[in-house]
């Protein structure tokens, strides 16, 4: 009955900073920076189309559009057809079928209606998708996979009630990230392994760890001239930094702590648990030789979460790097430019960040498992 109780106590705090945080995110006042224009974004259903054989290939190449006609699924006009125009490209429009589920922008003037095809409606896919992923969590976890799916929600409020928040009011984006990842650190590992030894030393480590892999691309970005302003779409964060108190500069940086911090949770608590058992199992060991057992099993996972941070950025600009494979770029060019340059900083320093996490994690598991013994 006492676990029930401190379980449900639990979900109760983390329900309530969550609120908390939704409440913050409400209270921020956003400065429109679009017209208004009377657009809105609605589902639909394609009924006829004037090509219904149009092949997208052939589109993407010509340019061509469709005229179809649609029956609108949702929003004030549910259930009115209107007519509509599909561009089929590489990024908006959609080739349209009879049945071909699709999002429109709808624009209403003087009573009358015109639309145009945005894109596919993949809506029912991704709650598909994340119900399955979510499930298999749940199916394989257990109670912990349970306690993960809670983790992973919380963590994605604070990314959105919190953090994007607090560097559009003007706080600096490098603390806008620590608070964020102290915030994240404690309540995921609270949910998945209580609140005992190992998950203190977990969080500890994991907040160094992240920190130490911002202020490593701090340093890079200084010494080798890189900011936040040598970013894709600049143009509209510039836009949106003339309109909030946003520090675009350092956003670049702020990023990457909350990008490490997956992978840098992992091996914390990794060697928490481990070095935890140790001492459950050798009562006598020393703060030295836990030490020396947490570099040990460090060792084998520095490795592998290496390959698994690096490798997530080398998918993310694996266009970038098909371009200067294609175009046989020098290498005084590829080294140089912004994008490789941020992608290097990106991975190298997150990378840093989980081999220091290691030593950290360990030092702090020595300390807390001998500090009885030392009493």
């Amino acid at each position: 009955m006492a676990k029930i109780i401190d379980t449900l106590g639990k979900y109760l705090i983390v329900a309530l900073i969550t609120l908390a945080m939704f409440i913050f995110f409400r209270s921020v006042e956003r400065k429109p920076l679009l017209a208004d224009d009377n657009t809105s974004f609605v589902r639909a259903v394609v009924t006829q189309n004037d090509n219904e054989d149009l092949q997208a290939e052939a589109s993407l190449d010509s340019g061509d559009s469709q005229k179809v006609v649609l029956l609108i699924k949702s929003g004030s006009h549910r259930g009115e057809t209107v007519d509509a125009y599909s561009l089929n490209g590489y990024l908006y429009g959609a080739n349209c079928k009879v049945g071909t589920r699709v999002i429109a922008s709808l624009s209403e003037y003087d009573g009358s209606l015109s639309a145009n095809v945005y894109n596919y409606d993949r809506e029912n896919e991704i709650w598909v998708l994340l119900a399955a992923f979510f499930g298999l969590m749940w199916l394989v976890g257990g109670k912990k996979g349970f306690n993960s799916i809670l983790a992973l929600i919380f963590t994605f409020a604070t990314v959105i009630f919190l953090y994007i928040p607090l560097m559009y009011i003007g706080v600096s984006p490098f603390i806008a990230a620590t608070a964020s990842v102290v915030i994240i650190t404690v309540v995921t590992f609270t949910l998945i392994a209580d609140w005992q030894m190992k998950s203190i030393g977990a969080m500890l480590g994991t907040v160094f760890g992240v920190v130490v892999s911002g202020i490593i691309a701090l340093l890079f970005g200084h010494f080798g001239h890189v900011t936040g302003y040598n970013v894709d779409d600049i143009e509209n964060l510039i836009y949106v930094g003339q309109n909030s108190k946003l520090d675009i500069g350092g956003m670049l940086f702020s990023g990457i702590l909350i990008a490490s911090l997956g992978a840098v949770m992992d091996v914390a608590m990794s060697v928490a648990t481990s070095l935890h058992e140790i001492k459950e199992k050798s009562s006598d060991i020393s703060a030295k030789e836990i030490f020396k057992s947490g570099i040990n099993i460090g060792r084998d996972m520095i490795g592998t979460m290496s390959n698994t941070l690096i490798l997530a950025y080398v998918g993310g600009s694996l266009g970038l790097v098909m371009i200067i494979y294609a175009y046989s770029y020098q290498m005084h060019q590829i080294l140089n430019m912004y994008s490789m340059a941020i992608e290097i900083m990106r991975g190298i320093s997150g990378t840093m960040g989980i081999i220091l996490t290691v030593p950290i994690t360990s030092l702090i598991m020595s300390f807390l498992l001998t500090r009885k013994n030392k009493e």
